[in-house]
């Protein structure tokens, strides 16, 4: 009989793929040993110590609506945070002063009085309202001189979308009461205690949420993490996983780009829905916190916390942070030249435009 012999093709294919693959792990070790480096410096220069109690401070009546399982309230907060996404916060800030804001109750009340428009029958029937305020049209041209949804008088169409949107999910989805909804959710997904908890709890939360109308990810993980972080103590998985979020902004964003994170990574891609997939932004922050040992800022916070490194990341960047990396002090079209920044040597100084230019 005759000895079988291995195939050397495949032996060599398979030597390749191990030498690949130990290439990758250390090309993405040594990326990540660079980024930890980088944004530890920041941390120390722009992280706030006190910034679980300054949102708690900030909050009180958030915390005061969560034990009373107040939906009414928390859905008033929540649609003013969600109207800042888009524009300016003094631009949205301003317009809401000029303007109003939309509440629970007024739509609450609209509903009531029995609009036939058939999008408004349920959560699920609202997909695809289509309101533009502009031209002042949507998918139910028939019913839109009897619905509610226009009346309100919000600074674009999506708004008016995303508050009924809102609206439906809460009454529909978590049955009027959007702290036992939470509740269920976080709990659903707290078990096992594994590497996964966190981010199983993050998505119970996040991924029903995304199919709210016009909600993007940046302002839904800033919300859920003021909310989560501001009840009350006793909810530990609130904190946990409100310590989790991270807001991708496109401050964050072009300071992984400029420095250099998102190439070493091989990961640049443009700002939006791509900084949230795996391997983005919020997937690199992830990373470096799990790196960076928090409680050296606060011993109250928890060793591995996104959201204060991803908060002194923007801090260090913002004009009303520290203002050092974004596009008032740098050109770019060309290197960053401001030396007057701390984490210089550490930073790979990519021209923003040259990125931009070669996707």
């Amino acid at each position: 009989m005759k000895a079988m012999t291995s195939n050397p093709y495949a032996e060599v294919r398979q030597t390749q793929n191990i030498r690949a693959n130990a290439r990758a792990q250390a090309t993405d070790q040594s990326a990540l040993d660079h980024a930890t480096r980088l944004i530890q410096r920041v941390c120390c220069l722009a992280g706030l110590g006190d910034f679980i109690d300054e949102i708690r401070t900030d909050n009180r009546a958030i915390r005061s609506a969560i034990k009373r399982h107040d939906t009414s309230a928390l859905f008033d907060w929540l649609m003013a945070m969600l109207s800042y996404q888009g524009i300016s916060d003094r631009v949205a800030h301003d317009y809401m002063e000029q303007h109003g804001r939309v509440t629970w109750r007024e739509i609450q009340a609209d509903l009531a009085s029995g609009s036939r428009c058939p999008k408004l029958q349920s959560y699920w029937h609202f997909h695809g309202c289509r309101y533009h305020k502009t031209s002042g049209t949507c998918a139910e041209p028939d019913h839109i001189g009897q619905c509610p949804l226009p009346t309100h008088p919000l600074r674009n169409g999506r708004l008016n979308q995303s508050a009924y949107s809102l609206y439906l999910f809460i009454r529909d989805v978590a049955d009027n009461d959007l702290v036992a909804w939470i509740e269920a959710q976080l709990g659903s997904a707290a078990a096992p205690a594994d590497a996964n908890r966190l981010s199983r709890m993050r998505d119970a939360l996040l991924e029903p949420l995304r199919h709210v109308h016009g909600v993007s990810d940046k302002v839904l993980s800033m919300a859920l993490s003021v909310l989560l972080l501001a009840a009350p103590r006793k909810m530990k998985l609130w904190a946990e996983v409100g310590a989790g979020m991270i807001a991708i902004d496109t401050l964050v964003h072009n300071f992984l780009v400029r420095t250099g994170i998102l190439r070493r990574f091989n990961a640049d891609h443009a700002y939006g829905p791509a900084c949230y997939q795996i391997g983005g932004c919020a997937d690199i922050i992830q990373a470096v916190a799990n790196e960076i040992d928090a409680s050296q800022f606060n011993p109250r916070f928890p060793k591995a916390f996104p959201r204060f490194v991803q908060h002194a990341i923007w801090r260090y960047c913002a004009e009303n942070g520290l203002d050092v990396c974004n596009g008032n002090r740098i050109n770019d079209g060309s290197r960053c030249n401001n030396a007057y920044c701390q984490v210089r040597a550490m930073c790979d100084r990519v021209a923003l435009r040259e990125i931009a230019e070669n996707r």
